[in-house]
C-alpha cells in the first residue's frame, strides 16, 4: 500500500503558503498583507519556517496517513 498523506499536505501546505497568494508575512505596507502576490526575502523565510513547522506538527505528531490502493 502507498501512504499518500504526507505528499496531499505537503502539497496544499505549499500552495496555500506560497508568499503573497493568501498572506504574506511580513507585508510591505503592514504587518499582515492579504492577496497581494507580491513576496520579499523576509517573507519567503517566514514562510518556509511556517511550511517546515507545519509540515512537522501534521507528519510528526498527528501522524496523518491516507492510504490508497488494494
Amino acid at each position: 500500500m502507498m501512504d499518500w498523506g504526507p505528499v496531499l499536505v505537503s502539497l496544499v501546505l505549499f500552495v496555500l503558503l506560497s508568499p503573497g497568494l493568501l498572506f504574506q508575512v511580513p507585508g510591505h505596507h503592514r504587518c499582515i498583507e492579504f492577496g497581494n502576490f507580491k513576496t520579499s526575502g523576509a517573507s519567503i523565510f517566514i514562510h518556509s519556517l511556517l511550511y517546515f513547522g507545519l509540515i512537522c506538527v501534521f507528519l510528526l505528531v498527528v501522524k496523518l496517513h491516507l492510504r490508497l490502493g488494494s
